[in-house]
């Protein structure tokens, strides 16, 4: 069953004698998306509309633009090719993926849209002190957003790249070309213009996802056992393809990044700011929790596709065949699209492949526009908001002055004067997310150029791995413990992002390796390649640690009220 033909320069000639066609799917596509951020950017900017869509979502087109923000490259792409190099190894991605939902729906999904307005930081602050606190998370927010990023950028290029007939020049400007368009779906469309091309790109990703799935069981007749037994022998590990240790049971050291990557996986959505972002977009907390209940539908049955594909990859295919083609195992979906319409040089084969290569193509767009939102929407609303507030005794003057005109005219004057002060500052943040969308944009473009032979899934589980290690900890202490104190929420945050960082700076995938980020030197003295075992924990000890060594207790009335509002919704914006 094995293709045998199929390398990096046969997928270019196979492609390029049907360029024109993929072009138009691309085209198609990328002007089905401009005209929704033409629609959407004709309204008002305020800052609701600009960063929550107005709030005016139905919780099951939330679900599925949640569900679209989601399921990006890593998903569609990483994870089929580690299941078909890697086999049963490959797997812990869709059940970390998917299981992760169960811990957003039980603890964040209601609680997060009742305490905050945009961000992370919003809860994260709504009980403590501002300043310090929405600076920590906004760095942190921007710096996982960024991470995550960069595989979708890397996608991007090894697959739109080669799609087009090339490497190396062609992949570059794929990566400048998504990241151009991302640039303009936030600057000009916002969150309403983002959820809507990820409810298009959903529709687009499941469709393309059950086509690819019914081909594969049809050609085994239906029978799994034959799918996993024909997998085993095109895999050419027999029969240990199917079970544990092919990547994750080597060493002491391999096993050990097995529990790593398994702790980030699991923990780490509820700490992306990009999922969280979504949560805010419903008018109700109801409609966040059942936002996430279609979210996990949809989620759930497309992982289970992912697993039906990265066999049907290793036996179609062969493990092989997708490891001459992109040593990562990125292309085994377009891969096995071609021989299952038909095989090499057919036009169904390439129609299939091309086909398959705009549906990558539009979740790559998805995805990088709603983390470009969230992450613009960190700059302005937590960082430049943060940065620009009036020092405490020019406040003072302020409601002085505020005094005096509430004394010679009650009621009127001080409305009117609070509102225009509002309403500039929402302006002012929403062109400072324009602004940062352009900054973080070349960031991840600049950042992908040096990770293109890196697999999406496992650079989206190092995002994880610091989402779960800086975010998580002081979201949850901040929701469920009444001690938690400002000293505790910022040292929980930079006591997880810094050494999450930090080891993967000196981990083997940067370093010491032939497929290293920098494969000619040597300075790893960490030994996995996920940090989430070790940087996880430090994020809640840090946390705790910083809330018993404060200086100030926490405030009592302010958590009541904040469990309250969290449980209640009383008070929400």
């Amino acid at each position: 069953m094995n293709s045998g033909r199929f390398n990096g320069g046969y997928l270019a000639d196979s492609a390029g004698e049907h360029q024109g066609l993929a072009i138009v799917l691309f085209t198609i596509f990328v002007s089905v998306t401009l005209a929704i951020t033409a629609w959407a950017g004709r309204r008002r900017s305020s800052s609701v509309e600009f960063f929550a869509g107005g709030r005016l979502f139905t919780p099951m087109e939330n679900g599925l633009a949640i569900a679209g923000d989601y399921m990006s490259a890593a998903s569609f792409l990483g994870i089929s090719g580690l299941i078909a190099l890697f086999g049963y190894d490959g797997l812990l991605y869709s059940v970390g993926f998917f299981v992760a939902w169960l811990v957003v729906l039980m603890l964040v999904a209601e609680l997060v849209r009742n305490c905050g307005r945009y961000t992370l930081a919003d809860v994260l602050s709504a009980r403590m002190r501002q300043r310090p606190v929405r600076i920590a998370a906004g760095t942190s927010s921007v710096v996982v957003s960024i991470l995550y990023l960069v595989a979708q950028m890397v996608g991007a290029g090894s697959l739109v790249g080669l799609l087009l007939g090339g490497h190396g020049a062609a992949r570059t400007w794929t990566v400048v070309g998504v990241g151009a368009l991302m640039v303009f779906y936030v600057s000009f469309g916002g969150m309403r213009a983002t959820t809507w091309i990820q409810i298009v790109k959903t529709v687009l990703l499941i469709g393309g996802t059950v086509t690819l799935t019914v081909m594969v069981l049809v050609r085994f007749h239906g029978n799994p056992g034959s799918l996993l037994h024909a997998a085993a022998a095109g895999s050419g590990h027999g029969n240990a393809f199917l079970a544990p240790g092919l990547k994750y049971g080597g060493s002491w050291a391999s096993k050990l990044d097995f529990i790593s990557l398994g702790l980030a996986l699991v923990l780490g959505t509820a700490g992306l700011p990009h999922i969280l972002s979504r949560f805010y977009t419903v008018p109700t907390a109801r409609s966040a929790r059942r936002s996430v209940v279609w979210a996990i539908g949809l989620i759930g049955a497309f992982y289970l596709m992912t697993i039906v594909l990265g066999f049907g990859a290793a036996a179609v295919v062969g493990t092989d065949t997708v490891r001459s083609s992109n040593a990562a195992g990125n292309t085994a979906v377009p891969l096995l699209a071609e021989i299952l319409g038909g095989g090499e040089g057919t036009t169904g084969g390439t129609v299939l492949f091309a086909v398959v290569g705009a549906v990558a193509f539009a979740t790559i767009l998805a995805v990088v526009a709603g983390i470009t939102l969230a992450s613009s929407a960190s700059v302005a609303h937590d960082l430049y908001a943060t940065l620009r507030r009036r020092p405490v005794a020019e406040t003072q003057a302020r409601q002085n002055r505020r005094a005096k005109r509430e004394a010679a005219a009650p009621g009127t004057a001080r409305v009117t004067a609070d509102a225009v002060e509002e309403g500039a500052m929402e302006e002012d943040e929403v062109r400072v997310a324009r602004f940062a969308a352009v900054g973080i944009g070349a960031v991840a473009i600049g950042l992908s150029l040096f990770a293109q032979d890196q697999n999406i899934a496992f650079l989206v589980g190092l995002a994880f791995a610091v989402a779960a290690s800086a975010n998580l900890p002081a979201l949850l202490y901040s929701l469920f413990w009444h001690r938690f104190t400002t000293r505790g929420a910022v040292w929980s945050i930079y006591g997880g992002l810094v050494p999450a960082l930090l080891l993967v700076v000196f981990s083997p995938v940067i370093s010491g390796r032939p497929d290293a980020l920098f494969p000619g030197v040597d300075f790893h003295l960490f030994p996995l390649e996920n940090p989430g075992l070790v940087s996880i924990p430090l994020g809640f000890l840090a946390g705790w640690l910083g809330t018993l060594l404060s200086p100030e207790e926490a405030d009592a009335g302010k958590y009541a009220e904040t469990e309250v509002r969290s449980l209640t919704g009383a008070g929400a914006a």
